[in-house]
């Protein structure tokens, strides 16, 4: 027999990076304990991609079902790993597990700090994409969206969101603000085409004019910057509905203004100049502001880990160990104590996990299946665990107060959505809360 068929991982967190981690360790004959907060397995591939990306978003449940098909991989649905969660991080250890993965993702909020921003009308990029998106329970809140909306923020979440507010909200203005300037911008051209016939761009060759001059002194070209959106343009798309899409360079928030009520009256903004640092550039502000009549705020300026999950937690990334004991690419996927100066034994971390908000799913797949890499180094040399871990695990989730979801589970959930969304006459339906899903799936009441 295999030697690694005594093994048994778990892995929190069932997105991109844990399911292609799982699928790697599998293939080793591994038996993978595959936990997930969330009913629904795929993570930012099923809650972070526009809801009408529906082929990209099929071609991947596709691929995560045939890793969850695979006989060794062990689905547990609906189970939050934490330290105010269903089960902690120590007592999963404690299971007896020989190795923990860690690709929970980017599931803190990243807080600029700036007066205002608890105001009525602020919302961070995670609560609107998982709201259009239908998870529980963002799906269930109301978002009071105004007709000024700003989006802090440039790179592709934002063009998203923007993307939402016009097509779904359709309110009369959205204005991205970018901290940089026009080279800066981090969105794709691709991404750019969904909104590019709402986009002002008379208005944005005025922004790039405005800048043009620090542009100029760096080393960059103005009419390149032109250039991408005129040539967006020339593309013919047409505009959704009637609302304007604008974009600010070389602007930050500093502060929130209050409409008298506990709303937003306005955002005022700080303008920067640009600084060359290395091969790349810095924003610093020069101390001068200006008020933007604005009703609603969205920052998309990514994510920090969750400091709850039991790991230890700087810069909004989960420490990871400087002198990996087993690295893959050179890049360390050890858990770490930067305060202790200690490994975390046994456990390892992957994906936005490790580095948060950073890449699409592929840079997901290779960074979850390269964890699975490092955890097969550490295995190699230290085989502590017992083959129970699997069992003790079942025994403590019997002894939750709510259901947990077994992959079996989720073919009744696809089949009750599906007709759903054929009796209504659209491509696709999600039930919106947990309650609803499970009832379909004839979990109410079951123990796992």
């Amino acid at each position: 027999m295999d030697q690694t068929q005594n093994f048994t991982v778990a892995i929190v967190g069932a997105g991109p990076a844990g399911l292609y981690a799982a699928k790697e360790l599998a293939s080793q004959g591994i038996h993978v304990a595959l936990l997930n907060r969330d009913i629904k397995p795929g993570g930012l591939a099923e809650y972070g991609i526009y809801p009408t990306k529906l082929k990209m978003k099929n071609g991947l449940r596709a691929q995560f079902h045939q890793i969850l098909n695979m006989p060794n991989i062990h689905y547990f649905g609906n189970v939050v790993v934490g330290e105010n969660g269903d089960i902690s991080l120590d007592q999963l250890r404690g299971l007896g597990f020989h190795a923990v993965l860690v690709t929970a993702g980017a599931q803190g909020t990243k807080r600029v700090g700036i007066p205002g921003e608890d105001l009525i009308g602020v919302y961070h990029a995670k609560e609107v994409v998982y709201h259009y998106n239908k998870l529980p329970p963002f799906s269930q809140q109301q978002l009071i969206i105004g007709k000024k909306v700003a989006v802090i923020g440039v790179g592709n979440v934002a063009l998203d969101i923007t993307h939402y507010l016009i097509e779904e909200r359709q309110v009369d203005e959205v204005i991205t603000i970018a901290r940089r300037g026009p080279k800066e911008i981090k969105f794709d051209r691709k991404e750019l085409d969904y909104v590019i016939g709402n986009l002002d761009v008379p208005k944005v060759e005025y922004e790039i004019n405005r800048v043009a001059h620090i542009m100029t002194a760096l080393g960059q070209d103005p009419q390149s910057a032109k250039d991408f959106f005129h040539e967006a343009k020339q593309k013919g798309i047409p505009p959704i509905g009637k609302s304007i899409f604008k974009l600010r360079f070389l602007s930050s928030p500093s502060r929130i203004l209050d409409n008298g009520s506990g709303g937003i009256g306005g955002l005022e903004l700080e303008e920067n100049t640009l600084v060359a640092s290395g091969d790349s550039t810095k924003a610093r502000g020069l101390g001068t502001y200006h008020n933007l009549d604005v009703d609603t705020l969205i920052f998309a300026i990514g994510d920090t880990v969750d400091d709850h999950l039991g790991l230890p937690v700087h810069y909004s990334a989960f420490d990871k160990n400087p002198q990996p004991l087993y690295p893959v690419d050179g890049d360390s996927y050890e858990a770490f104590s930067s305060e202790s100066g200690a490994v975390i034994q046994g456990v390892f971390v992957a994906g936005w996990s490790r580095n948060a908000s950073e890449g699409l799913v592929g840079v997901a797949r290779r960074d979850g299946t390269n964890g699975a890499r490092a955890i097969m180094q550490y295995l190699r040399t230290n085989p502590q665990g017992n083959e129970n871990a699997l069992h003790n695990l079942k025994n403590n989730l019997l002894a939750l107060s709510h259901p947990v979801v077994p992959y079996s589970a989720l073919a009744a959930l696809a089949i009750a959505e599906s007709e759903r969304a054929a009796m209504l006459g659209v491509e696709e339906f999600k039930f919106v809360s947990n309650l609803e899903m499970l009832e379909v799936m004839g979990l109410l009441g079951v123990t796992p």
